[in-house]
């Protein structure tokens, strides 16, 4: 195990880290709101701000996408420590939170039974040094809870032998860790050998379309109070005539006007109205890069009203999106595994080795849950190959399948 580097520095790298999760988290939220140039906005209008959804879509559809199903050759029990651990939240927390900031991190610790409690940390609150072989920290730190200024109050240490708890900065408990590595598991989207973290569905590309969608809903806002009562004129007028109401003389059906002195009588026209269309056109240039930047079909952002045919044509639309639900299966799969092998070493008190857990593998619901139609073809299907070789279809694969 390589020397570690000690909680100064693993706060000082989260510090540095967590502006970028905030960041993120406040595109999904909806909060952040796009900068204004200041060029086409009237300066009483410049206290509008406009932000928009795409950047929540983007994650959304892949999390929901991602239902796990359980564990394939479960030798330690894993399933027993999950179920206790309210998995239903547990799992979908992780994967939301992992998608958003590209890791998050599942604390094991002791409960007082024999189930270790698990706890999803968000990636602004969590950090590590990372062992690349296992996915397994070498060390970590995490802030457990922060007070309404977001100043900390409780957080800990994790080391390969012991957790170190502190409250407020003072050391208040140390637990002993029988695991070879410490007791805080990455859940990480995407890694790679330039950023072992992963990579966040919330792209800075993804970020700058947002913006850009947002300032043109703005244009198109400002515009409509334009086009909504279309600016009129008068020439003509005499010096002498009484001012004119402008809201009435705009809302009102009719008006009159008397000849002057010289018998010339005042003209009225009206500028032209401006069009939404030019906004529309922007708009849908904006989605389909949008769509190409994250995976995403133009339906999924309401833009294409056509109605797929048949399942078989939502799948082949989506096409993109299955391809990277199945990736970012293996990527939590895998870290769902760290976390179960971290909980049953402290369950059983024991350093059981990584590689005994090699048969056990995540199991997942179908990406596209097949209509009735399919069904039927994938049961004659599987009849034939199994008539064709005895037992090569059994109950996994035909889940695999069919979610059945």
């Amino acid at each position: 195990m390589a020397e570690l580097k000690g909680i100064g520095y693993l706060k000082t790298k989260l510090e540095n880290k967590r502006p970028r999760v905030e960041l993120r988290y406040a595109y999904y939220e909806q909060k952040h709101r796009a900068r204004d140039f200041g060029i086409s906005t009237p300066e009483d209008l410049m206290a509008l701000r406009y932000t928009n959804g795409w950047c929540t879509k983007a994650v959304d559809v892949l999390a929901d996408r991602l239902q796990f199903a359980g564990w394939r050759e479960d030798n330690f029990d894993l399933a027993g420590i999950f179920n206790m651990n309210n998995p239903d939240v547990l799992f979908n927390s992780a994967i939301l939170s992992a998608l958003i900031s590209s890791c998050c991190f599942i604390v094991v610790s002791p409960s007082g039974s024999d189930i270790p409690r698990l706890q999803v940390i968000d990636g602004g609150n969590a950090t590590g040094v990372i062992d690349e072989f296992t996915g397994l920290l070498q060390e970590g730190y995490a802030v457990l809870e922060r007070d309404d200024n977001k100043q900390v109050t409780r957080d800990a240490y994790f080391t390969p032998d012991e957790t170190i708890y502190y409250d407020h900065g003072q050391e208040v408990q140390r637990v002993q860790n029988p695991s070879p590595y410490p007791l805080l598991a990455p859940v990480i989207y995407r890694p790679d050998a330039m950023r072992p973290f992963g990579h966040s569905r919330i792209s800075r590309k993804a970020m700058e379309l947002s913006d850009m969608a947002a300032r043109t809903l703005k244009r198109a806002e400002i515009s409509a109070e334009y086009y909504s009562i279309p600016q009129k004129y008068v020439t003509g007028l005499s010096e002498d005539a009484e001012p004119m109401d402008k809201w009435k003389a705009s809302a009102s059906s009719m008006l009159s006007f008397t000849k002057d002195e010289e018998g010339e009588s005042p003209k009225l026209g009206q500028f032209n109205a401006g069009s939404p269309t030019p906004f529309n056109e922007q708009l849908t240039m904006l989605a389909g890069e949008f769509c190409r930047e994250t995976g995403l079909a133009m339906s999924d952002m309401i833009i294409n009203t056509a109605n797929p045919t048949s399942s078989d044509a939502i799948r082949a639309e989506h096409e993109v999106m299955r391809l990277t639900a199945r990736k970012a299966q293996e990527c939590f799969g895998s870290s769902f595994l760290n976390a179960g092998y971290l909980a049953a070493c402290l369950r059983d008190d024991y350093p059981y080795e990584r590689e005994q857990l090699y048969l056990t593998h995540a199991a997942w619901n179908p990406i596209f849950e097949p209509d009735a139609t399919q069904i039927g073809a994938l049961g004659d299907a599987i009849l034939k190959l199994n008539q064709a070789q005895p037992g090569y279809l059994d109950e996994d694969k035909i889940h695999d399948l069919l979610g059945m």
